[in-house]
């Protein structure tokens, strides 16, 4: 039996189709987050982007995000390496580091919806989105302890 391709090709060699397919489908990238300036630490924030689509946790204009919303942040092979927000269960960051996916990914379990089986997304856990708060203060009322 064949491995699969993201057990056997590195980031930059997969293919468009195969990189997309990566992604879980968990959300937690399209959360506003937010930094402090002195230490650099994130605080993660229960606080969906503009674009962001709770029920399905997917972008409602993925084509067109990164022009829409200037604080996107279009993940590449070389970014995810250095991205410190990614979550420690994305897809790429796994692969980056040379690790496996986990058995609630798409790709391992055959189903888009076990990512929301496993309680690893945000459906249902967003709070608001960032067109509800007109203030930079607003968004601390929606922080979250930990990353979810």
């Amino acid at each position: 039996m064949e491995k699969p391709f993201w057990k056997t090709k590195t980031l930059e060699a997969m293919t468009p189709t195969e990189w997309e397919s990566l992604c879980d489908g968990c959300g937690k990238c399209c959360l506003s987050k937010l930094e402090d300036e002195d230490t650099g630490e994130i605080y993660w924030t229960s606080v969906g982007c503009r674009l962001f689509d709770a029920g399905s946790c997917r972008c409602s204009d993925y084509a067109n995000r990164l022009a829409r919303v200037p604080d996107c942040v279009g993940l590449t092979p070389q970014n995810v390496r250095t991205i410190s927000w990614l979550p420690k269960t994305c897809a790429y960051r796994l692969v980056a580091e040379g690790r496996d996916l986990y058995w609630w990914h798409r790709l391992v379990s055959g189903s888009d919806e076990t990512v929301h089986e496993a309680g690893i997304s945000m459906r249902g856990r967003v709070s608001a989105s960032e067109t509800d708060l007109a203030e930079p203060d607003d968004y601390l009322d929606h922080m979250l302890a930990d990353e979810p």
